[in-house]
């Protein structure tokens, strides 16, 4: 069963949450960032993209960097803008987005879950990346973001997440792009007692939805703070836990996780079709095509778009990866046709999440940046959690999860 347990997070204060939280460090680049900050130097992006305070050209994954958003960190703290709670508690998250509500417990999660497959992850990560995010942790012994989990859905907790609502919220705010973020702290003994029970007994497994970057870095680097302590995991210190958001699966939310191309790989676009009605039935649309179903593939490619179906015998429908429209594109496009193999580190695809609408393909396209785009049909949670419970992983890039999480409204020390 699953441990979750409450604690004293460092949040900001009322007047300056608006201020300070922000989107995740991986949905937007550096210029980006810095962008959105203009102006605002209590923003969070100056602690999880602290990149941001240094020249274009400055190594990204240099020491100096790590250390920035500490003290980025730290100024917050010194001047008043975030303050720890001085109880540990769990907190509701609920977050809307055009009518779609999601609601969410923040705790933390038990590192040897991680390692003994309590949490199920259903990617793999880069190296990079992992040690980018291993690096935050171990030069602040914070968590600055929480990771995105899913669990199966129980109707007690429901029940008494929907009590705790009926309180006031400590936060209630909508951002820029229109999402509303609401936090309730949960500091009543009992209820405390009650989510905490709940989480031993009636919830087997939790799964990685969004943040298995993140997931890593917060298991890998606890157990490097343990070793290096020569502690146990029955020690209660802070390193044998890693704060999360976890949300019922019926809640959830995936959508489309696109991809583009940079080239044909040496075909001209008449071969390139002819080759790809091998394996689907090829229709040419008047105007953009999003898939309407499972094995329905959209294709943006010269100023048209195409909708492509998978003929039968180019996927299983048994094989809970197999079965996936990403795992098809794969084996009867990308791989044969254009020979991209390793979707991790062949630099000619890239990678586009369905919140940025099919428009961004064609711009993309017709840029002359790319040359063919696929419009994906999105993952469902019953299938994720499928592959989740076989121990199976998933091609890179297949989920993108909306609304996502706010950054800076709760942070946990090690």
């Amino acid at each position: 069963m699953s441990v979750l347990i409450p604690f004293k997070a460092y949040r900001p204060t009322k007047e300056k949450v608006t201020d300070i939280a922000c989107r995740p460090y991986d949905v937007l680049d550096t210029k980006e960032a810095r962008e959105a900050c203009l102006n605002n130097p209590d923003s969070y992006y100056h602690v999880i993209k602290p990149e941001i305070d240094f020249a274009d050209d400055f190594d990204h994954y240099a020491p100096e960097i790590y250390k920035k958003g500490k003290e980025n960190f730290d100024k917050l703290v010194q001047k008043g803008l975030m303050i720890q709670d001085e109880t540990a508690n769990y907190y509701v998250y609920q977050i809307i987005m055009n009518g779609h509500k999601q609601t969410g417990l923040v705790g933390c999660c038990a590192i040897d879950d991680y390692f003994n497959n309590v949490i199920k992850k259903h990617e793999l990560t880069r190296p990079d990346k992992e040690e980018d995010r291993k690096n935050h942790v171990r030069y602040s012994k914070l968590n600055y973001e929480p990771v995105f989990f899913a669990y199966p859905h129980v109707n007690s907790i429901d029940v008494l997440v929907a009590d705790i609502q009926k309180g006031t919220p400590v936060y209630d705010i909508t951002t820029n792009d229109g999402i509303q973020h609401t936090l309730w702290v949960v500091n009543d003994v009992t209820k405390v007692t009650a989510i905490k029970e709940l989480f031993e007994k009636q919830v087997p497994s939790i799964y990685v939805a969004d943040g298995h970057h993140r997931t890593a870095a917060g298991a890998l680097v606890g157990r490097e703070f343990r070793d290096a302590a020569n502690g146990n995991s029955t020690d209660g210190k802070g390193y044998n836990y890693f704060m999360a958001v976890l949300f019922p699966d019926n809640q959830l939310k995936i959508i489309d996780y696109n991809r583009v191309a940079k080239d044909l790989n040496g075909l001209d676009e008449a071969t390139f079709l002819t080759k790809l009605s091998n394996s689907f039935d090829v229709e040419e649309k008047s105007s953009l095509y999003k898939p309407e179903g499972l094995h329905h593939i959209g294709m943006y490619l010269n100023k048209k778009w195409y909708k492509l179906v998978a003929k039968k015998g180019t996927y299983n429908d048994n094989d809970p990866v197999g079965v996936l429209d990403v795992t098809i594109l794969s084996k009867q496009v990308l791989e044969p046709l254009l020979n991209i193999v390793d979707l991790r580190t062949d630099k000619r695809i890239d990678f586009v999440g369905g919140i940025r609408g099919l428009g961004e393909l064609e711009k993309r396209v017709d840029s002359g940046e790319m040359k063919v785009a696929f419009a994906m049909y999105p993952v469902s949670m019953k299938q994720l959690m499928d592959i989740s419970d076989n121990d199976l992983i998933m091609p890179p890039k297949v989920t993108w999860f909306e609304p996502k999480l706010r950054s800076g409204m709760f942070v946990y020390e090690l």
